[in-house]
C-alpha cells in the first residue's frame, strides 16, 4: 500500500468542540484563518486546488499523558477536510448532507490508492478514535492560550 497524504485525523469524542475556533474571539480566528490560507497560497495544502478553504487545526496526540496539544493549522479544501473528520462526514453522508462516494473517491486520488486501502484506513482510524474516545484529553494551546476568551472552556495556560 502507498504511503498516505491525506489522513483521517478522529477527535475523540471526550474532546469534540475543544478547539481553539471555539475558544478565541472571531477577529482572532479570522486573522489566524487569513494568514494561514496566505501561507498557503489560497491552496489546499494536501491537494493544491484552489477556492474554498478550510483552516485545519493540526493536533498531536500523546496517547500515554492523554494530552492533546495544538501543533498549529493548515489550509484544507472542504473535501480534504472531511477526510480528516471522516466520522462527522459518515454522520453528513447519512444525513444526505455529504456524497460520501465523492469523498471516498477523493481520498483514492489524492493518495493515488483504491478503495481498499481507504477501508484499511477509515478500520484504522476508526479503531484509534474509539481508543481514544475512552479518555478525557488534556488540551494544550501553547502559545495561543494567550488569546483564549477566559469564560469559555476550562484549557490549561
Amino acid at each position: 500500500m502507498p504511503e498516505l497524504i491525506l489522513t483521517a485525523e478522529l477527535v475523540p469524542s471526550t474532546s469534540w468542540y475543544n478547539n481553539l475556533r471555539n475558544v478565541i474571539a472571531r477577529e482572532d480566528w479570522d486573522w489566524i484563518r487569513g494568514e494561514v490560507y496566505a501561507y498557503y497560497e489560497s491552496r489546499c495544502a494536501i491537494c493544491g486546488v484552489g477556492g474554498s478553504l478550510h483552516c485545519h487545526e493540526v493536533w498531536l496526540y500523546d496517547d500515554a499523558a492523554h494530552t492533546q496539544t495544538l501543533e498549529g493549522f493548515v489550509a484544507l479544501c472542504p473535501w480534504c477536510h472531511h477526510i480528516k473528520h471522516l466520522g462527522y462526514a459518515g454522520i453528513l453522508a447519512s444525513e444526505g448532507k455529504l456524497d460520501y462516494r465523492k469523498l471516498i473517491a477523493h481520498f483514492m486520488k489524492v493518495n493515488g490508492c483504491d478503495k481498499a486501502a481507504f477501508d484499511a484506513h477509515h478500520k484504522a482510524a476508526m479503531q484509534q478514535w474509539e481508543k481514544r474516545s475512552r479518555h478525557q484529553w488534556r488540551v494544550e494551546l501553547g502559545e495561543y492560550a494567550a488569546i483564549i476568551l477566559p469564560q469559555r472552556l476550562g484549557i490549561r495556560r
